[in-house]
């Protein structure tokens, strides 16, 4: 017997009076309330309903077990609410603030015919290792070492004026004794790369060609380190797909090599979360074009 439907019949029927107008409010069969309503009757031991007159009444034994059915009926309800709002509870992906919106949107959709409702939240990488670890976002893509990495995306420098061919060395942006009087050129990084794996290689390679400490920076927002690219001649690092989007010139740092690439790796909050697990799965490809590791490694110039 179900408990809980035999419990709702008794309910309805209670509350109408009438075993008809009750399976009607139910949307159940007369004849399947009538049974359900006997059957909890049968297993309880005692009558709940009087059906000896025209009316349905309760009989002193219902009347007494009438709170607790309802609040059975409740639960069951609240029960059924719950699981719902469950099964449809946004799997919230901290992602890199580099990915472009409509990759974004492209990933969501990916998700949602996997049955996954994916809720994007771009973050830096710090914020994003702090943001699964305290579990306040389901999964995170974090900022990892190349060789850790699931997804790799190539770094290079991107120009305002087609450089060529080949490579762009960063000895070629030491000053010189005419340039003295002049800004130096600087390469600006972003806060995503603001990482070890990135930050502190680019930093040993300035050194090593003799740059100023100060023509390797951190740029406060994208938009103006591309404005610099445009108007003072300076490279802001990133890869080739995001130079396509700024309409920048793209090429690998001659002394580091394809190497030089960012990482990425899904970390889920809770490995027994099926949902943020499968997003491994189910949405590499749509992580790929988010990071750009399907793009091509140079860009059109």
């Amino acid at each position: 017997m179900d408990l809980v439907a035999a419990c709702r019949a008794f309910v309805s029927v209670s509350e109408h009076g009438s075993f008809t107008v009750g399976a009607a409010a139910a949307r159940t069969a007369q004849s399947v309330v009538s049974r359900r309503v006997a059957a909890l009757e049968q297993r309880l031991g005692e009558r709940l309903l009087d059906r000896s007159s025209r009316a349905v009444t309760l009989t002193p034994f219902g009347r007494d077990m009438l709170p607790t059915a309802k609040q059975l009926v409740r639960l069951a309800d609240r029960f059924e609410h719950e699981a719902e709002a469950a099964r449809r509870r946004p799997l919230r992906l901290a992602v890199p603030a580099v990915c472009p919106t409509g990759a974004l949107a492209r990933l969501i959709a990916q998700a949602h015919e996997q049955q996954v409702l994916l809720d994007p939240f771009p973050a830096g990488p710090a914020e994003r290792a702090d943001l699964v670890t305290s579990r306040q976002v389901r999964a995170a893509l974090l900022a990892v070492a190349p060789t850790e990495a699931t997804w790799t995306v190539p770094l290079g420098l991107a120009v305002a004026h087609a450089p060529g061919g080949g490579p762009i060395y960063l000895d070629t942006l030491r000053p010189g004794r005419a340039d003295r009087d002049q800004r130096p050129r600087r390469v600006w990084l972003q806060p995503e790369d603001d990482v070890p794996h990135v930050r502190d290689r680019l930093a040993r390679l300035r050194d090593a060609v003799g740059l100023l400490p100060a023509q390797l920076a951190v740029a406060p927002a994208v938009a103006a380190a591309a404005a610099d690219v445009l108007s003072q001649g300076d490279a802001l690092l990133c890869s080739a797909a995001q130079a396509r989007e700024l309409r920048l010139h793209w090429r690998p740092v001659g002394e580091l090599g394809p190497g030089f690439a960012r990482g990425f790796s899904l970390a889920v909050a809770d490995e027994a979360d099926v949902d943020a697990v499968r997003v491994r799965q189910v949405c590499a490809d749509g992580i790929s074009r988010c990071l750009g590791t399907t793009e091509r490694s140079e860009a059109a110039a």
